[in-house]
């Protein structure tokens, strides 16, 4: 016994010993806009945790009555260089990175091990948007410490919450015992990693004037496939710019029906046209009429403006009935059974009409109970009741290329009749009905896939000639489609996107009965073009292809 009793070892084994430092967790609490970090700290405390924080969270925590410790406690070091310099420190990056297996050399150090981190970033972009942003003022905002502190915790498999939305989930989740942590965890370092390149990203592209840029988004939706079926993985991504109108804000209402990679495309579109319509009319009538719009393939086939909403649903089904079949569309206004009504049977002889998606303000039960027998999508979206001027697209727009990709700046132009078309190139005057369907063809026609000619009568889009090689071509399309539908063309309006390069697709339209026209001028046949509008009797409207070209969706 005595010689087996020598034999005992009575050290405290490493494993033992690592157990027993695990016994209070620590979370690192340091975030720029401090609602609602005090409750977030106070339930942590509630669960056994320690909370350590800096600068002006500790300030609050400590003001709320929160048990904290300084940061400069821990790292035996107060900020410095102006603030510059507080967690950029051995003590926190190595309590965030060290690995299970590094504990005890952890402990050796006197770094405690840190379990969590809540850090939410400078406000760099408000500073960079700001009208009077230098490139000092900018910098100030710039988060160095906390982009670091959310990498390490990231790398180390730590709880790391780099956005404010997430600490209630991230909270009950512990509280339930941290089910399936590593995937949880792998989440959360990938939306703290996403953030920071999202940051880093408006840092390099204020920088460098643009010469750096790129995009950063969060999967919002996943497509069934893309354009084709065989084209897996799709999905509609948000780059977060809270803007009402943006896609990813649409309000999806049906459970049984989702919009697939096409239909998000049209959507697209589809607010480009409503916007620009509604632009257009708030521009020059200081009001907006009801507007309903479908959308197939990427271009207008159907647009219809009235006094009422009967009188805009009307009208777009009036364009091309057969065309819209199976598009999306979007109006101002709010769809109730007496809307639905119309937009399925109205010219419908044989069956109720069907539409793959509807997007409007609002979609009144009844109407939605309706829709939800069929495969038809329905989405809300509260903003599009309250469209004007303010509701263009502003900003940067990126194509993706192979290899890279494409930047412009987005289509904001809108027809001012006053201004810009007091004077008639050919001196015939434009009729009131007249003014407001050239407003109309020049949205859809500038909001469709060039090279395009829109012909518009009495508020209804009757033919819209899209994607053509030549002029000539768009508008014999355009015609054709007017005809197809069995449309009056005597009398329409016609919008060209660009100039006619010669008379003849000018008098493609004047023999079908167009009596006033709007293109751009800058070809060297603009003489004769002019000449052959006179002759026909025919208003020509003209300003300077460099000033409202409107090209769309090469």
């Amino acid at each position: 016994m005595e010689d087996r009793a020598k034999k005992l070892d009575f050290r405290v084994p490493e494993q033992l010993m690592v157990k027993t430092m695990k016994l209070q967790k620590i979370a690192l609490l340091s975030v720029y806009h401090k609602d609602g970090i005090v409750e977030f700290a106070q339930r942590l405390i509630t669960l056994g945790w320690r909370i350590i924080s800096s600068g002006g969270t500790a300030k609050t925590l400590s003001e709320a009555g929160v048990s904290v410790e300084d940061v400069a406690k821990l790292t035996g070091r107060k900020a410095i260089l102006g603030h510059r310099v507080v967690t950029l420190d051995p003590a926190i990056h190595g309590g965030l990175l060290a690995t299970e297996d590094m504990r005890i050399e952890l402990k050796e150090l006197g770094f405690p091990w840190i379990d969590l981190v809540c850090v939410d970033l400078y406000p760099l972009k408000e500073a960079i948007v700001n009208p009077e942003a230098t490139t000092m003022s900018v910098i100030d905002q710039t988060d160095i410490g906390g982009p670091t502190m959310l990498r390490s915790a990231a790398k180390g498999r730590r709880i790391v919450i780099a956005d404010p939305g997430d600490r209630a989930e991230v909270l009950t989740w512990i509280e339930n015992g941290q089910p399936d942590k590593e995937s949880m965890l792998t989440k959360l370092a990938a939306k703290a990693e996403g953030i920071i390149a999202d940051y880093c990203l408006a840092s390099a592209r204020f920088h460098s004037k643009g010469k750096i840029d790129g995009m950063v988004g969060t999967q919002v939706r996943e497509c069934k496939y893309g354009e084709n079926g065989w084209q897996k993985p799709a999905g509609l991504y948000t780059t977060q710019t809270n803007d009402s109108l943006a896609v990813d804000q649409f309000c999806l209402i049906t459970k049984n029906k989702v919009p697939g990679f096409v239909n998000e495309c049209d959507h697209d579109r589809l607010l480009q046209t409503i916007t620009h319509i509604a632009a257009a009319f708030d521009l020059n009538y200081g009001t907006v009429p009801y507007i309903a719009v479908v959308v197939k393939h990427g271009n207008a086939c159907g647009a219809g403006i009235g006094e009422s909403p009967i009188d805009a649903l009307k009208g777009m089904i009036d364009g091309d009935p057969i065309a819209i079949f199976g598009g999306v569309m979007i109006t101002n206004f709010p769809i109730d059974n007496t809307e639905l009504d119309c937009v399925r049977t109205y010219k419908s002889t044989e069956s109720k009409r069907f539409l793959s998606g509807i997007i409007a303000p609002q979609i009144y039960d009844d109407a939605s109970e309706e829709l939800a027998k069929s495969n038809c999508y329905l989405q809300e979206v509260t903003e599009l009741e309250n469209l004007t001027q303010e509701s263009l697209l502003t900003g940067a727009m990126l194509r993706p290329v192979r290899g890279g990709f494409l930047k412009q700046q987005a289509f904001t132009f809108v027809l001012n009749l006053s201004s810009e078309l007091n004077s008639v190139t050919t001196g015939f005057a434009l009729t009131s009905a007249q003014r407001q369907d050239i407003l109309l063809a020049w949205a859809i026609g500038s909001t469709s896939t060039s090279n395009t000619i829109t012909l518009v009568r009495h508020g209804i889009l009757i033919g819209n000639g899209t994607g053509q090689q030549d002029r000539v071509k768009a508008a014999e399309l355009s015609v054709e489609r007017a005809r197809r539908g069995a449309h009056k063309i005597e009398g329409s309006v016609a919008y060209s996107d660009s100039f006619f390069p010669f008379p003849d697709g000018v008098e493609v339209l004047t023999k079908a009965g167009v009596k006033a026209i709007f293109a751009s001028s800058g070809s060297r046949g603009d003489e004769a073009v002019v000449e052959h509008c006179v002759n026909a009797g025919v208003t020509l409207c003209m300003l300077p292809d460099t000033v409202c070209r409107g090209f769309y969706g090469h």
